[in-house]
């Protein structure tokens, strides 16, 4: 993999909009509604709340209203699940206008979506399928974050995905095509550093190796998430991501990892199946505050040594 400066990255018009204000450089957690009592009544404060946009595309009800008393007390960011940005027939406009709905109601700090599609005409599919890195996807790709971000007025973010297979279409790493749409686009990226850990299994290369490539630079930020251990037809490992359990030691130390190179990012833990009581949400984000604060002091030490 070879190395790529900082001065590559360019922004589009689109991502000159005014924007709101960032995410704090804390950990902050997926919201679920059942967990608005206990977070409200906790004296440990949240960093912030993430919410996906589907589950909030209704015109009122009960989702909204706790949603609205939430965003009273914390910063929120809007995680799309269903844009499919890589959709070889083309955004659906209902669906991109019912985000901008959504994105225009709670002002959000941070928006965000999955370098993935899951639409094909008409039909929806439920998941996030990979797309192939060539130069007509890349175009493709590029053209609709365009169009988000021109619809939403805002930059948005692009997270990078979970992956099980590869094309033979492909001609160029996922890294590079990554890179590729930051540039063109201006949009900003989302690092989920478990996506990383299982795609390098999945496929057989070094995690580090993928992160030494990515533009880091770039990302505003970071996901962590659990998965779950499967077994190819060959026998090989093969990893879900299932976001249903705590997040692996080893995608802890790859987080302490980027934390150290890049310096405290927003940081979501994500856990959308089989979703615990509060308390345990809160530890895994009091874990991420601990690496955060880690290195927040030993930036500071080493300004003041400079």
């Amino acid at each position: 993999m070879s190395s790529h400066p900082a001065v590559e990255i360019t922004r589009s018009d689109a991502s000159r909009k005014a924007s709101p204000a960032r995410l704090p450089r804390r950990a902050g957690a997926g919201f679920k509604p059942q967990h608005a009592d206990a977070i409200l009544a906790d004296a440990f404060r949240i960093g912030f709340l993430e919410v996906h946009a589907e589950n909030y595309m209704g015109a009122g009800g009960q989702p909204h209203r706790i949603l609205t008393r939430m965003r009273e007390d914390f910063p929120l960011s809007i995680h799309g699940v269903g844009l499919s940005i890589g959709s070889a027939t083309g955004l659906d406009p209902e669906h991109l206008a019912r985000l901008k709905t959504v994105v225009d109601r709670y002002q959000p700090e941070q928006v965000s979506e999955h370098l993935a599609w899951s639409t094909h005409d008409s039909h929806f599919l439920n998941d996030l399928l990979p797309v192939p890195y060539d130069t007509e996807t890349l175009d493709r790709v590029c053209d609709h974050i365009d169009q988000v971000q021109e619809a939403l007025g805002r930059r948005m973010l692009l997270e990078n995905p979970s992956t099980y297979l590869g094309f033979e279409a492909s001609t160029m790493s996922e890294t590079d095509f990554i890179r590729a749409i930051a540039r063109r686009t201006g949009c900003g990226l989302l690092l989920d550093i478990n996506n990383v850990y299982v795609s390098a299994t999945n496929h057989g290369y070094g995690a580090r190796d993928y992160l030494a490539d990515f533009p880091l630079f770039c990302v505003e930020e970071i996901h962590l998430a659990g998965h779950s251990e499967d077994m190819d037809d060959a026998g090989l490992p093969l990893l879900i991501d299932s976001h249903d359990r705590p997040v692996d030691d080893l995608v802890w130390d790859l987080y302490d990892h980027v934390i150290g190179k890049l310096g405290p990012l927003p940081t979501l833990i994500e856990w959308d199946n089989e979703v615990p009581d509060w308390p345990v949400l809160k530890r895994e984000a009091q874990r991420a505050d601990a690496i955060l604060d880690r290195h927040a002091i030993v930036s500071l030490g080493r300004r003041h040594a400079s």
